[in-house]
Order: structure tokens, then sequence, then C-alpha cells
């Protein structure tokens, strides 16, 4: 059997087909643990990868919900030692830090073009020389091989000229990110006693500069709070956006152990994001909390 190496914390883009085949007996599938705040064990990736020698594994650069950054040089590194296959799911990252695909430890990274303003539906797919996957679709020759279908050009093109126009001013776009993220905690922390961020999110200097994930203190708006954030015409989530109105508690949260009972929010900012639009949201979660 093959074992493949994640955590708990991965987009469930990722853990669905892994325990999609896990329950079908076609991979082992096994957990590095994590910390309270979500930080990788390290020194337990290292001894999993001993027993399991030649791999899969695959952990993210950045977490979607909790904004986590993982080390994947250090990941890449024990991945080579130990002789692992090492995917990394860049989907947060690609448009936002300097990365040199070349340069790093890393086999396959995946990315989509909707997280730098580019169009749905159609993303990147990394594999370093020498890297050998079997297609998902058969049929044609489309893709290297890769995926059968006519390929999507002006998603293509739209994917390339996004993606050119975020690093254009990378810099100066995450500098605005993560003023405007600094002035949402100080706003929240300021107007809201007790209220709390989960994972790393809240270290400016080691998290994702478009990503804050709140717990507020009430124990009441458990279901609701989104609602009335909603017509109060600020948009976020609970989790993952794209599970938003699932209804399913975030596997990310649970994972951390926080406490589901007390409401919780997932804000996120882009370049187009302004600081007027900040102090609103602050000042309208004021209001609800006033309810």
């Amino acid at each position: 059997i093959k074992h493949v190496v994640t955590s708990p914390l991965e987009h469930i883009s990722v853990l669905g087909p892994m325990r999609y085949l896990a329950e079908r007996g076609l991979i082992a599938l096994h957990y590095v643990p994590i910390d309270r705040e979500g930080v990788i064990d390290y020194d337990a990736l290292a001894v999993m990868l001993g027993c399991y020698p030649k791999v899969l594994v695959s952990i993210m650069h950045g977490n979607n919900e909790i904004g986590n950054i993982n080390d994947i040089v250090r990941i890449g590194d024990l991945c080579r030692k130990y002789g692992a296959l090492y995917h990394v799911d860049m989907v947060q990252t690609i448009a936002c830090s300097p990365i040199d695909l070349k340069g790093l430890p890393l086999d396959i990274c995946t990315g989509s073009a909707h997280k730098f303003h580019g169009p749905k539906g159609v993303g990147i797919l990394y594999l370093r020389d020498g890297v050998k996957i079997a297609p998902l679709l058969h049929g044609g020759g489309q893709e290297r091989g890769l995926r059968a279908g006519t390929e999507n050009v002006a998603g293509i093109v739209g994917l390339a000229k996004a993606l050119a126009l975020a690093l254009e001013d990378r810099e100066r776009h995450c500098q605005h990110m993560l003023s405007l993220k600094r002035a949402l905690m100080e706003g929240l922390q300021r107007e809201i006693p007790g209220v709390v961020f989960h994972g790393k999110c809240s270290d400016l200097a080691n998290s994702l500069p478009g990503i804050l994930h709140v717990g507020f203190p009430w124990e009441r708006f458990q279901d609701t709070l989104l609602f009335y954030f909603d017509i109060h015409h600020i948009s976020a989530s609970a989790g993952s956006a794209c599970m938003s109105g699932s209804g399913v508690a975030s596997h990310v949260l649970r994972a951390l152990g926080v406490d589901l009972r007390r409401p919780v929010v997932r804000f996120s900012f882009s370049r187009y994001t302004t600081a007027e639009e900040v102090a609103i949201t602050v000042e309208r979660t004021k209001k609800i909390a006033a309810l």
C-alpha cells in the first residue's frame, strides 16, 4: 500500500481526495501533528518520513483559513533527505510571496487564478523535471497528455495576465493588505473586549497578509453572526470561503480545538480593499455586538 503524509489543516480539495482513496484502501493516510496554533511539528514529520520513506507528502504553503505560513524549504529538505515526493498547495501564496520554483525543494505545486483576481476555473500545475503523474481524464493528448479536453485558452491567457499584474507591485500590495489587517485587529480589540485571533494570523510577520480569523467572546450569534454581517453589507465567512453556506463546521478550527459554540469569522483582504471599508467593518461589528 502507498503511504501519504499530510496535515489536518489542508484545504478540503486536498484532504477530500486523500480520504476518498484511504477509505477504499488504496493509500494509508498519515497526519503530521500540529499544536494549538496550527504549527506543524517538524521533528515529528522527520520521524514519520523515516518510518515511511519514499512517500507522497502534501503540506500547503499558506493556510486559507487561519493564515499560517509553513516552512516549505524545511519540509522540502526533509522530503529530499528521505526520498519523499513533495506537493505544495500554493493557492494562497503564489502571487504574494517571492517564489523561485526552480530553487525550492519541491516536486509538485498547484495554484489557482481566482486568488489573484484571475478568471475562475483555471489554475497552475508545476511538475519538476522527471516527475510523472497519471492523467485524471482520458481521451486526448491535450495538456501534454495530462488532461484530455480542449484547453481553456481564454482562461489561460487571463491567468497569465492576472499573475503578471499581481507580481508587478507585489510588495506594495502585500504591505497594503498588512496595514488593513493591522487596522482591523486593533479596531476589533478596541471595540470588542475578549476577541481572539486563531492560528498564527495575528503574527503579522509570519502569516498571510490577506487573512484574519477572529473568535468573538459572545455566547450568542453562533449561527446568525454571518447573517448580521450580510445585512450590514460585510462580506465574510466562518471558514474557507469556498465552504460558505455549507453549514459544515471548519475542519481547521476543529483540529485546533477552537470552541465552536462561540461565533468565528474569517475576514480576507485584497489589494482592492480600502481602509474605509475596514473602519466601517469595525463600526458595524460594534453595533452588532450591542444587539
